[in-house]
């Protein structure tokens, strides 16, 4: 098996134009201090950050990973690294981000209520994952996902969050992950023309159809969570 998770981040660090599609639904809150958990090799961090923003703090646990965003952001004085668990963090954060990580992690409801406790008052927490238990295939197993989700377990009352708003995204990559999951049902990680193909000649379509279909189908699942009381 091929090693995780350089292949599946590296791989996946090329698809820029889902990568910025994401953003484009979110990005409204990207503000104040920011936490990023998990943040992998920084696909994310780089599309969203901007010189002027407060402090960004990215965290990690794979070793390589961490001396990769130090690497990458060294220049960066406002973003630092960090290998803690989020409870073991000091500070509080107007922005928290779970980019495809709360599927890694096996207690998500205790994650939720650890970054509940870390968020500013009025602050968001944002939550994307992968959607569709139903697909669960080779790459979730391989990737270490506990699981994918459904829509309902984001409607859930977590104490002092609200949820704001809540979107399922790539229609078309929903799709094509389906028919990969019944066509190719010994691959492990899609190849790079794959990827290629469905982020630059799929994920523009998905575009169109996510909004005409009222973002209720795709792939992967968007939260986005208003802290409404202090705790």
């Amino acid at each position: 098996m091929e090693q995780y998770p350089e292949t599946a981040t590296e791989r996946f660090d090329d698809a820029n134009f889902h990568i910025k599609y994401c953003l484009s639904i979110f990005r409204k809150y990207l503000i104040g201090n920011i936490l990023e958990v998990g943040a992998g090799c920084g696909s994310f961090t780089r599309n969203y950050y901007k010189k002027n923003m407060d402090e960004i703090v990215l965290t990690e646990k794979d070793d390589k990973q961490i001396i990769d965003l130090k690497n990458k952001f060294r220049k960066n004085l406002n973003i630092s690294i960090s290998s803690l668990d989020i409870e073991k963090l000091t500070k509080s954060f107007d922005t928290i981000l779970y980019l495809h990580v709360l599927e890694h992690i096996k207690d998500d409801i205790k994650e939720i209520e650890n970054a509940t406790k870390k968020l500013n008052k009025d602050g968001h927490l944002i939550i994307m994952v992968p959607a569709h238990q139903k697909i669960y295939g080779n790459l979730d197993k391989a990737v270490g996902h506990y699981r994918r989700y459904e829509k309902k377990f984001f409607k859930n009352n977590f104490n002092n969050l609200k949820l704001i708003d809540l979107k399922h995204l790539d229609s078309m990559g929903y799709l094509l992950y389906y028919l990969n999951k019944i066509f190719f049902k010994k691959e492990t990680f899609p190849s790079k023309l794959k990827i290629f193909i469905w982020d630059k000649f799929f994920t523009p379509i998905s575009i169109i159809l996510d909004f005409f279909t009222n973002y209720q189908l795709g792939k992967c699942i968007i939260a986005v969570y208003k802290k409404n009381d202090l705790s």
